[in-house]
């Protein structure tokens, strides 16, 4: 059996919010990028996008990985899987 209903809730509510959808399909395109590569690629606010990266990281859909002073993001597997079923939708 795959995922159970309460786990697949999880990456719905990760990913509902049209700025959480813009980020994903951004560290797609550019993986280990920073929250302030991500605010400037999209034109948005800097707070703004590093809340949402944090609830995507905690969705399980996006991974971050410290660099010194910098963190880098990029999507795990499940973001992966995600961004197929978005793109399918």
């Amino acid at each position: 059996m795959g995922k159970t209903p309460k786990q697949l809730e999880r990456y719905f509510k990760g990913a509902a919010n049209h700025w959480r959808i813009a980020i994903i399909y951004t560290v797609n395109q550019r993986d280990g990028i920073t929250v302030e590569g991500i605010a400037n690629e999209l034109n948005g606010n800097f707070k703004t996008i590093s809340q949402h990266t944090r609830s995507l990281v905690n969705a399980g859909l996006l991974n971050k990985k410290y660099q010194g002073r910098q963190v880098t993001h990029s999507l795990s597997p499940y973001g992966k899987s995600f961004l197929k079923f978005m793109q399918t939708f």
